[in-house]
């Protein structure tokens, strides 16, 4: 879900946009498979990661990795 904003009204009549800031964990967990993650365009990783609240640090295949020991279960 990430920000919520809205508009306030200034004393002089001016508007000002407020930002609220929160983190909501997602309702389902991720379904990809490791092949899923392996080709997962970089854009759509991290808005997975962001959307977990995990950090979106290191280079592209890092990321990978991160997303993977996070979100696959091995068996």
């Amino acid at each position: 879900m990430g920000a919520m904003s809205s508009w306030s009204q200034e004393p002089n009549g001016q508007h000002k946009r407020e930002r609220c800031e929160y983190f909501q964990m997602p309702l389902h967990y991720p379904r990809y498979k490791k092949s899923d993650y392996e080709t997962m365009p970089e854009w759509k990783l991290d808005c997975l990661l962001r959307s977990y609240g995990l950090p979106i640090t290191g280079d592209v295949e890092e990321r990978r990795k991160s997303a993977m020991g996070n979100f696959l279960w091995y068996n």
